[in-house]
């Protein structure tokens, strides 16, 4: 399955109006840096205090299956683009009757249903791990076969929630069925020796570029710590690239596409998943590349030429949850910021438990020096 790459009547400058569906902390992102480049924004989002509200200039609260509401705000841009996979493919197909919206909706047709991003993966040749869709109990014991397994949820579900595993069939019944009896695919549990991720960005003229491969830590599901570019090894670097590479143009991406890859203990290099949207693991290119994702992502969907992805210096982030806000005294925000090198982000979100309300970023001489540095800042938040 590739997406149809409609006519491109050339670049959409400055001065215009971006639709962004998707009012999060990446949408507010991805809104600082088209009013940077002398964009208007407008924002459709369910929630009215959403964290992108306060840099549009047209806010529409609706939900992300409102397909008239989706029409209304494109009809007042030149180019829509999203920044969350929750959106209806219905709403993004309306708003595409109106103005572009990159990426196509074909794409996120395909990476929002787990079980057909799988089945399109493994038949385009990309690398996946033993996987079986799950649909009802004779699926489960099928899917016993694999051995010890994660049950993921095909559709929703991110940060390691709508997931469970199991080790038997038995257990996996009893995980299908705490995963509502929905549709999911089963996945062998893999031995790893590290999580990387590759993001490649397209411009609608074919201009494609791919930024350095950013090495991943996971606590719980939930991204922990990240650093571009990763200590990996130069094959492993050089593999996931061509791989993401080959799926920018087979699916003939206008804008970003994030792949995460699994390096197991036994040399194999497999995809885990597609994110066509600005991603978690590439906050640290703001400081770490000469152009970071949010400005690229401006560029590919306003086909303007793109950015280098050229290595500035070795940046680590690490995610702040809102559980360091939740306690009776709040976090040491000044004692991280007192190491030199050290950077805050917050997204102007509520905090809740295991919600990312922010980021630190931490530059340094090497990966590893800058990994270690954020760390040791977010060590100091603790109340």
């Amino acid at each position: 399955m590739a997406a149809e790459a409609a006519a491109v009547p050339g670049p959409i400058l400055p001065g215009a109006t971006i639709g962004i569906l998707g009012g999060g902390q990446l949408g507010r992102m991805t809104a600082i840096a088209a009013r940077s480049l002398g964009y208007d924004v407008a924002v459709l989002d369910p929630d009215p205090d959403c964290a992108a509200g306060p840099l549009a200039g047209r806010r529409v609260t609706a939900s992300f299956d409102d397909a008239a509401a989706a029409e209304r705000l494109a009809s007042e841009c030149a180019v829509v683009t999203y920044e969350i996979e929750k959106i209806a493919v219905d709403a993004l197909e309306a708003a595409a009757a109106r103005a572009p919206v990159r990426p196509a909706p074909a794409v996120l047709a395909l990476v929002q249903d787990r079980g057909r991003q799988k089945a399109w993966l493994a038949s385009h040749g990309f690398p996946v791990g033993p996987w079986r869709l799950v649909r009802d109990e004779a699926d489960i014991e099928a899917a016993a076969a694999l051995g010890p397994m994660r049950l993921k949820s095909c559709q929703g579900g991110y940060d390691g929630r709508s997931q469970a595993r199991a080790a038997t069939a038995a257990e996996g019944r009893r995980a299908w069925i705490d995963l509502a009896r929905r549709a999911c695919v089963a996945e062998r549990e893999l031995e790893l020796e590290s999580e990387l991720s590759v993001l490649a960005v397209r411009r609608p003229s074919g201009e494609l570029a791919v930024f350095p491969a950013a090495q991943n830590w996971h606590e719980e599901g939930i991204l922990s710590v990240s650093v571009i570019p990763g200590a990996l090894p130069t094959e492993t670097v050089a593999r996931a690239t061509e791989i993401a590479r080959a799926m920018a143009v087979d699916l003939r991406i206008e804008g970003l596409l994030a792949v995460e890859f699994f390096q197991t203990k036994g040399g194999e290099l497999l995809v885990n998943e597609l994110s066509p949207r600005p991603h978690n693991t590439f906050h640290a290119a703001e400081t770490a590349c000469l152009t970071g994702q949010f400005e690229q992502l401006v560029r590919a969907i306003c086909d303007l030429p793109l950015g280098s992805t050229a290595v500035a210096r070795p940046t680590a982030l690490a995610n702040l949850l809102g559980d360091l806000w939740l306690g009776p005294n709040p976090p040491h925000l000044e004692r991280a910021l007192a190491l030199p090198g050290v950077r805050l982000s917050l997204y102007g979100k509520a905090p809740r438990r295991g919600r990312k309300i922010g980021h630190l970023l931490a530059t340094a001489a090497t990966a590893e020096a800058a990994v270690a540095l954020v760390e040791e800042a977010r060590l100091r938040l603790a109340p």
